[in-house]
């Protein structure tokens, strides 16, 4: 065991964060911190490493261990360059490697005795160095460097000159180069692409010592953690196994608990109404049998009702009007900045109903994309068509569209100033805004309450074309099931950008990858894209386009990665088919046989054979219903 955290207790003013929270981390193991936003999450990791005090409780960290420490916002001001800054970490090796250089010039000079004593030293310390895999260390820095997503020509960048979430990246990459005994992690895939989040993953499940995580990346916790600590009004639970595994655990306990709550008010009420019933007798023994079960209810313990799954968060996209089929035609579209050319000639359609995640690399123009197609910047070339009827809703990742002087009640009655005070709040309440929470300035709200917020007005435009850049920045987990509920649900179109794995999982039914400046599209979520990016990225070039190169080539390249999507779709489902076909035709002729069997007069006389063939000709029907009804789908 490597941390022990015991009984601790946290609260603020009357607000109880933690209350007895007890757990221990074993070496090596991989655990994570789940909860809705507010749950003490960021609190308990601050306990664990001294920055705040607990009310009650120990923390332990076994002799001789070390702790790292990733806080969510770094604060970096230093004037090194990004490389000198990691590999700083390594100073002791690199001053090990410069005795060393210089033990080699000062042998050249010495001879006997001299000699073979520095000889002897030069050996332990090369032994040190080769320990500390110091042959290793600009290839280990370069590595992490890369895997976090810093290109090359990024590495001689001032620390001071980097945005906050190059600044966390850096401090990621400082504590990973020094490999403490456990790491503590505060929302690390915050400000990581889609492949770098795979290699952080990959790293943390082969990292040699214990992690700790808060995250609310599901994908990335089914990937690494192997146990789950959930803390849930104040108390703190240990699921084992990864988050898929917690949420089903989860599930059935809350289904327990629920039905254990609503029995024992069925058996209350039904004693409570025996007990007046037998008062209502107004006979001696009876009003003593009556007072005799009204001690024995006293005596129980009252469950408490079980928390609902947020059901006071209320979240329906419902569109004013339907659009045309054809929702968003591109065509040719093409954006640089100064020294940075992003995507050229793109070409894409957009039909009524589909669910799109545009997914990659930082930097690539994703949510430059999405803002041409709001006009909030202009494109170089090209130009995008929106189809009949179409009334968008804009979801900004930034939250620029918010204004930050208007209280919450200001921001929707701006907007929507049909709406009475009574129906501002009622909307503002099913975000989680009650109260005097509705006269906040948007500028104090939290990362998650702006998202909310921003919700809230997206909710209220009943648009039929949802473009959403990073819907699911700052929201809490349950907060994220909701809107993937929404989403599922919403009859209109939505085209978004996201780095969550498992949110595009759940909702995507297309997803087109921004890759060397061109869009390479598949007909599926995240798990169909996996299986298929290896594939259809020979399909498509991996060259920049060249100027010469013809829109006409580039549309015929989408449209025959497209038809191929569908052939091999086609496919499936012709096989399926075939495959449903035959065994109705075994079942079938199962079930003729059975039907002269039952005639046999050696049969219909045998009790035991004839109950047999009605159970097995019972199950054969059934499961020919489903067959049949599987037949007719795969023949539509």
């Amino acid at each position: 065991m490597i941390l022990s955290c015991q009984n601790i207790s946290k609260s603020f003013g009357t607000d109880v964060i933690l209350s007895g929270a007890s757990f221990h981390i074993e070496d090596h193991e991989k655990a994570a911190i789940v909860g809705i936003n507010g749950a003490g999450k960021t609190t308990l990791l601050r306990i664990i490493v001294g920055e705040t005090e607990p009310d009650t409780g120990v923390v332990a960290l076994s002799k001789g261990k070390t702790l790292g420490y990733l806080e969510q916002h770094q604060d970096v001001n230093s004037t090194q360059t990004i490389y000198a800054e990691l590999l700083s970490v390594k100073q002791e090796l690199l001053q090990m490697e410069q005795r060393l250089r210089a033990m080699e010039h000062e042998m050249k000079q010495l001879s006997g005795d001299a000699l073979s004593n520095l000889m002897e030293q030069y050996n332990r310390v090369s032994v040190e160095f080769e320990r500390g895999n110091g042959y290793a260390v600009r290839s280990e820095v370069t590595g992490i460097l890369k895997g976090l997503g810093f290109s090359e020509d990024e590495f001689d960048k001032q620390i001071c000159t980097l945005s906050g979430g190059q600044k966390t990246r850096v401090a990621l990459g400082r504590l990973l180069l020094s490999a403490p005994d456990i790491l503590l992690l505060d929302e690390p895939t915050n400000h990581l692409d889609l492949n770098s989040i795979a290699w952080l993953e990959s790293y943390l499940m082969g990292y040699s010592g214990a992690v700790l995580i808060v995250a609310h990346d599901r994908y990335f916790l089914n990937r690494v953690a192997t146990k789950i600590l959930e803390v849930d009004g104040g108390k703190l639970t240990v699921f084992s196994g990864n988050y898929s595994a917690y949420a089903e655990k989860k599930a059935q306990l809350r289904e327990i608990a629920w039905r254990a709550y609503l029995n024992q008010q069925q058996e209350i009420k039904h004693q409570e109404a025996v007990i007046a019933k037998l008062k209502s007798f107004n006979r001696e023994k009876s009003i003593k049998r009556a007072e005799s079960r009204e001690k024995m209810l006293n005596k129980i313990e009252v469950l408490e009702k079980p928390t609902e799954i947020r059901s006071d968060m209320h979240l329906h996209f419902t569109p004013q009007i339907t659009s045309g089929n054809d929702v968003l035609t591109v065509e040719h579209l093409s954006k640089s900045f100064p020294g940075n050319p992003l995507f050229s000639d793109l070409n894409f359609t957009i039909r009524r109903g589909e669910r799109v995640a545009v997914i990659g690399d930082n930097g690539t123009g994703k949510t430059t994309i999405l803002k041409i197609l709001n006009e909030l910047i202009p494109a170089d070339r090209g130009a995008f068509t929106l189809g009949s009827k179409v009334r968008i809703g804009y979801y900004d990742q930034e939250h620029q569209l918010l204004h930050m002087e208007k209280t919450l009640m200001e921001e929707i009655s701006d907007v929507y100033p049909d709406m009475t005070n009574t129906e501002i709040r009622n909307v503002l309440a099913s975000f989680l805004f009650t109260g005097d929470d509705v006269f906040k300035r948007v500028s104090d709200l939290s990362g998650g309450e702006r998202g909310r917020l921003a919700l809230a007005r997206l909710m209220l435009s009943k648009a039929n074309f949802l473009i959403l850049d990073e819907p699911t920045n700052h929201l809490d987990i349950v907060s994220k099931e909701i809107l993937e509920e929404a989403l599922r649900n919403y009859t209109g179109t939505v085209l978004y950008v996201s780095h969550d794995r498992y949110f595009i999982n759940q909702t995507a039914t297309r997803i087109l990858e921004l890759k060397n400046q061109k869009l390479i599209n598949y007909i599926g979520n995240y798990d169909y894209y996996l299986e298929k990016v290896e594939e259809l990225t020979k399909v498509y070039s991996s060259a920049v386009p060249s100027p010469e190169q013809s829109a006409a080539s580039s549309s015929s390249k989408e449209d025959w990665a497209r038809r191929k999507e569908e052939q091999s779709l086609a496919r499936k489902r012709q096989n399926e088919l075939k495959k449903t076909e035959e065994r109705i035709n075994e079942l079938e002729t199962r079930s003729a046989e059975i039907d002269a069997l039952m005639t046999q007069e050696e049969i219909f006389t045998d009790v035991q054979k004839c109950t047999e063939l009605s159970q097995e000709k019972a199950d054969l029907l059934a499961e020919l219903d489903s067959l049949y009804e599987k037949w007719e789908e795969l023949s539509e």
